[in-house]
Formats: C-alpha cells, sequence, structure tokens
C-alpha cells in the first residue's frame, strides 16, 4: 500500500507539480491549499506525512503545524516545512515549533523526495521488529513503542526528536557527530544543515527536563549521551 502524502501549498503550480512528481514517486497524495483546508484533510485523511507551505490564507503553515503538534495521536506524523523565508532565525522558529525538516523554495524536487523518503525510512525502521527496553542513566526508551521517559516520567516527543534520543541512548556514550545524525537521523548528509541538529538537540533538551544535563556537547565535534559526572 502507497503512503499517502498531504501537500499543503497554496501556488498552484508548485501544488501540481508536487502532486506530479510525488504520484510518480509512487505517494498517494492529497492536496490543499489553505491552512483550515489542510487541518480537515489531515483529520481526515491521516497521511504519512505532510509538506507544508508557511504562507498560507486563512490559517498560517505554523499554524497548522502547532495544531498538529498539540494532539497525541498525531503529534507522531513527520511535517516538512516548505517556505520561502531564507532567514536563519525562520528556520530555527520552525524546527523550534516541532517541523522535522525545513526546504527554502526554490527547492530541487528531487532533494524533497529525498528528504521525505528519509524521514518515512526512519520510521518504518523503528517499526521494523520490537526491541527491550534501552536505559542510560535516568532516560528510558521503548523504541517499538516510541516510548521515552525520564524517571518514570514520560516525554512529549515528535518523531524527530524521539529518533534523535534513540540514537543518542542506543550510542551509550560514543560521541555522535552532527553529520552522522543527520544521516541517521534525517537520511541525509549536509554541513549546510549542521543547525538542523543543533536546534533539535535544544528543544530535547527543553524536554528532558532534569535529564538534559546528560546530554553532553562535544565542542566542534557533536553530541553524546553520558553522565555529566563523568565531565567534571
Amino acid at each position: 500500500m502507497s503512503q499517502r502524502l498531504l501537500v499543503v501549498e497554496d501556488e498552484t503550480d508548485i501544488a501540481d507539480l508536487l502532486r506530479h512528481v510525488l504520484t510518480k514517486e509512487g505517494f498517494h497524495v492529497g492536496v490543499a491549499h489553505d491552512g483550515l483546508t489542510a487541518l480537515e484533510a489531515f483529520r481526515r485523511d491521516r497521511p504519512d506525512l505532510v509538506v507544508l507551505d508557511w504562507m498560507l490564507p486563512e490559517l498560517s503553515g505554523i499554524d497548522v503545524l502547532k495544531e498538529i503538534r498539540t494532539s497525541a495521536s498525531t503529534r507522531g506524523v513527520p511535517v516538512i516545512l516548505l517556505t520561502a523565508r531564507r532567514e536563519e532565525i525562520d528556520r530555527v522558529l520552525g524546527l523550534e515549533l516541532g517541523a522535522d525538516d525545513y526546504v527554502t523554495k526554490p527547492f530541487s524536487a528531487r532533494e524533497l523526495v529525498l528528504r521525505i523518503r528519509g524521514l518515512l525510512k526512519r520510521g518504518e525502521r523503528g517499526a521494523e521488529a520490537p526491541e527491550t527496553p534501552i536505559r542510560v542513566g535516568p532516560i528510558e526508551i521503548v523504541p517499538e513503542l516510541h516510548h521515552a521517559a525520564v524517571g518514570g516520567r514520560a516525554l512529549d516527543l515528535t518523531v524527530t526528536e524521539f529518533r534523535l534520543l534513540a540514537d543518542l541512548v542506543r550510542a551509550r556514550g560514543r560521541v555522535r557527530t552532527r553529520e552522522t545524525l543527520l544521516s541517521e537521523v534525517w537520511g541525509y548528509d549536509s554541513e549546510v544543515l549542521s543547525r538542523t541538529v543543533d536546534t533539535h538537540v535544544r528543544r530535547l533538551r527543553t524536554k528532558l527536563g532534569e535529564a538534559a544535563e546528560w546530554l553532553v556537547t562535544v565542542r566542534g565535534v557533536g553530541y553524546r549521551i553520558q553522565d555529566p559526572a563523568l565531565e567534571r
């Protein structure tokens, strides 16, 4: 069964192009041209991934993103934010609000397809085989349940935040470079997009609460999960 994508784009030419390209790639593609219609389509069709334009009539893409991330039943759906806004602050804002990836216009259709497949592939890998809980200090993850907790307190993570934490926990103290995390968590490799990793790590630290100090920055290299006492 083909995976379902929802493309939310108010520019008809771009929406038609994306529908054509993604349909040829084997996806079932739904299209919405404004924010309100997008939410209706999302609730009705429950897509596997959303390509979401930032600037939309009726309701902005950011508001649509916030709504998707509000519900426990939908916050795990990957969202790629598509926008003409190129400033770093806009990219960081989109990621901090829960977008899994960020693509600026004009964009390469091939690159977008690769990013879509990368996010979907990571989700499939997480569901392939049951695993027992993995614990490092106060942090626990149960991959097959998409469950993460700190000291028994469940964490409210997006799909990418969970994959990022799971990758670091599985490494058990080993340093994971930004390039490795981009490849393993997002499914692509780009030095330009290393800030994508930094932004998600910053958001993940906030959600880890009292365990945030276990997520250690290795300056100039990357990150690892490690007992903070070892850093002193």
